[in-house]
């Protein structure tokens, strides 16, 4: 199904003329805002509150404080507080998230529990499964909401540990609600950016609803030689088609073309001093960016039925186009499980080009909810039908060709060499949630969905060669109990999950690219207690729980330089989330989470060498801030945030571990008006103390990779509401 034409190309002049444009109109806007300070009118404090996730618990607008699972919604004035511009900038707030081969210019790869997400099964936009294997704008998003845990009722296929949910920005409810806006940034490093918010309603009884979109950023972080551009359209609308019927429809596009980035490396065996972070280790002259450009929407239908009854069918479609370039550093020397960089520090470079890739998903799905009395006692039902298909169309050969040293000099090579792999992937899911009251505090969750799959890969040169394919049908069932005890929630959940695992593509680096390894189940137990006690001002939860996950790792061979992904053996993390919230009834607020994994590696078979624990996974992470209100100053307020990720193991032997981190980020933000007009303004100052660490060491296609974190940055914003 085609669902948009292809992109084109502009020219450098254009390009060039354009973005000189967009710059004078980013330093008109913001030279407006500041000289309109000087027509201050008395200052308004601003009221924030925050939305529960709705979508993606799969159980309609349950109060998280009710439900017997682990979630967290970040919304769209924490988006803006923080600078958000991808999905990790939010999700790193939270103690459960880490990175994970989590590169600054490439799309985001997060861990949740100490599991990394899988980019093609564990995000969602709207509630509907979407493709993370691109850049994805915040611009046009509401909140953003993270599932806790395995997600099998949720999602008919992902990775234990969490799933992503997108929410996008809608037409406002209220008939004469207005929504007007224009915000700007500049930093971190030398980026800028201006973006452009509007939202009404319009027709005789204000029966439709519009949500416009649009940004622009020029892109020159910190790191030097990082730089491009991104920009951003999306437009979502609503019909009132009667009282009972509603019809709402969105769609964005968007583009992001920035300079790859390569991670470090040991040197040898040995840990190197933290680096600064603002090197570009392997950018050369002829390097080229990395392109994403995708549109997805959505499109659903809300019927209300007889007795309470809701009846909701949707469709959502993706389709993502990549050019995946980077020029990579790969170690030169030997190691028994993989590489690293040599001890003199000169490594191999290697020319990265696979040019065209195209990402094809689309979903129907249809559901009706409603409550019943059976047996005497309430049941919350939801039954639902989903067809899902996933493509990989890629171009017949990549390059990764040896193109010099770091030392020695390097030139390019693009010719395509190795031949890519073409995936396929369909779905058909049936899905029974249950929300049963059997007194007034006690209610029996249950919910089940069962899925059937046919899956398949094959290699591109030559066309339909190294078939590989996997048909079938699995069921994940989940079972929460909960009670409220007082003012307390308690629950106990237990659950399954579906997983798939695949070879990755890359025929250079593994004997056996694009493999169907098989779908299997994961498990979780969790047990959790909440007590949101808001109007004493203090709030706190805690949940322990118990992942075990089939482990799938790579072998590297030093004869051919090609590793072989094996499905053998069992990662179990065992930990526990804790989350305290404090403030009184004048100025100080605190909150803070922290998390606690054990994670182990056990009943491997066949190479026992992968050691019994996982590689980058912290044994502890902590996240905290306390916010000051000025009672003086209306609409003043300060923030501190710490963050803490504790020691983690580099090597499989355990020989090497990445020493514990600590950052600490100021912000300050003022929401006051100026004739009128809203304005909320931003300074804030990341990694205050600039302190030079090792944020993560992930392995990837063999090889150790070190990624430094971000030195001390300085971001201004200013949102301006009319």
């Amino acid at each position: 199904m085609a669902f948009f034409s292809p992109f084109s190309r502009r020219s450098s002049d254009r390009f060039v003329a354009r973005a000189a444009c967009r710059a004078t109109h980013i330093a008109s806007a913001v030279a407006w805002l500041a000289w309109s300070c000087a027509h201050a009118q008395s200052p308004t404090e601003i009221t924030i509150t925050d939305t529960a996730p709705s979508q993606i618990s799969g159980f309609g607008d349950v109060p998280l404080s009710k439900a017997p699972f682990s979630a967290i919604s970040f919304d769209r004035q924490v988006l803006q507080d923080v600078g958000a511009q991808r999905v990790s900038d939010a999700l790193r707030l939270d103690a459960s998230v880490a990175d994970s081969y989590n590169s600054p210019a490439y799309w985001d790869m997060l861990s949740v529990r100490g599991y990394t997400l899988d980019n093609r099964y564990n995000y969602r936009r709207e509630g509907l499964p979407i493709s993370a294997e691109t850049m994805i704008g915040m611009d046009n998003k509401e909140r953003i909401e993270l599932f806790k845990g395995t997600s099998g009722i949720q999602a008919g296929t992902s990775a234990p540990g969490g799933l992503v949910n997108y929410v996008v920005k809608r037409a406002p409810n209220g008939n004469d609600e207005v929504i007007r806006s224009v915000s700007a940034s500049y930093g971190p490093g030398k980026s800028s950016s201006i973006s452009l918010d509007l939202g009404g309603r319009f027709g005789e009884n204000k029966d439709f609803g519009y949500r416009f979109n649009a940004a622009y950023e020029d892109l020159n972080p910190y790191i030097r030689n990082t730089q491009g551009h991104r920009n951003l359209i999306a437009l979502a609308m609503d019909w009132r088609i009667s009282p009972d019927s509603k019809l709402e429809w969105e769609f964005e596009q968007s583009e992001r073309q920035q300079m790859g980035v390569n991670g470090y490396s040991l040197l040898g065996d040995q840990l190197p001093a933290p680096v600064d972070g603002k090197s570009n280790l392997t950018r050369q002259s002829w390097s080229v960016p990395g392109v994403f450009k995708g549109m997805t929407g959505s499109i659903r239908f809300k019927q209300n039925l007889e007795n309470g009854w809701l009846w909701t069918t949707q469709y959502g479609g993706q389709r993502l186009r990549t050019d995946d370039n980077l020029t990579f550093a790969w170690g030169s020397n030997l190691r028994s499980m993989g590489l690293s960089y040599p001890v003199d520090q000169d490594a191999t470079l290697y020319d990265f080009r696979s040019l065209n890739e195209k990402r094809i998903s689309d979903t129907l799905q249809t559901e009706v909810a409603g409550a019943v009395t059976l047996a005497g006692f309430k049941h919350n039902l939801s039954l639902g039908v989903q067809r899902s298909r996933l493509l990989d169309r890629l171009p017949p050969k990549q390059a990764w060709n040896y193109a010099g040293s770091l030392n020695s000099g390097a030139e390019p090579d693009p010719t395509p060499v190795y031949a890519n792999a073409n995936r396929s992937e369909y779905a058909t899911e049936f899905s029974v949630k249950d929300r049963i009251d059997l007194t007034t505090t006690t209610r029996l969750w249950l919910g089940m969905r069962h899925v059937k799959y046919d899956r398949s890969s094959e290699q591109n040169a030559p066309q339909g060669s190294n078939v590989s394919a996997i048909d079938g049908n699995a069921t994940s069932p989940w079972l929460a109990l909960s009670t409220q005890v007082d003012e307390k929630t308690l629950y106990v959940s237990h659950g399954y999950g579906l997983e798939q695992f695949v070879t990755p593509n890359a025929s250079a680096s593994f004997a056996n690219p694009g493999e169907q390894l098989g779908v299997k189940k994961s498990t979780q137990t969790e047990v959790g207690v909440r007590h949101p006690n808001k109007d004493r001002g203090f709030e706190w939860s805690a949940a322990a729980f118990h992942i075990s996950r089939p482990l799938a790792y790579d072998i590297f061979d030093p004869n051919t330089w090609l590793s072989t992904r094996y499905l053998d053996g069992r990662q179990i993390h065992t930990g526990m989330d804790i989350s305290v919230g404090w403030h009184n009834n004048t100025a100080w607020s605190f909150n803070g989470q922290a998390q606690v994994v054990k994670a182990r590696i056990s009943e491997v078979a066949l190479h026992p060498e992968v050691g019994t624990s996982p590689l980058n996974v912290p044994k502890y992470t902590l996240r905290a801030q306390a916010q000051y209100r000025f009672t003086e100053i209306p609409g003043l307020r300060s923030s501190l945030r710490v963050s803490h990720e504790g020691e983690r193991r580099v090597l499989e032997d355990g020989s090497v571990n990445l020493p514990a981190w600590t950052t600490l980020d100021f912000a300050t933000h003022y929401d006051t008006r100026i004739d009128g007009t809203r304005t909320q303004w931003t300074l804030a100052i990341d990694n205050l103390t600039d302190r030079h660490y090792w944020r993560e060491s992930p392995k990837q296609f063999g090889h150790y990779y070190l990624y430094p974190g971000a030195p001390r940055t300085l971001r201004l914003g200013v949102k301006a509401s009319f």
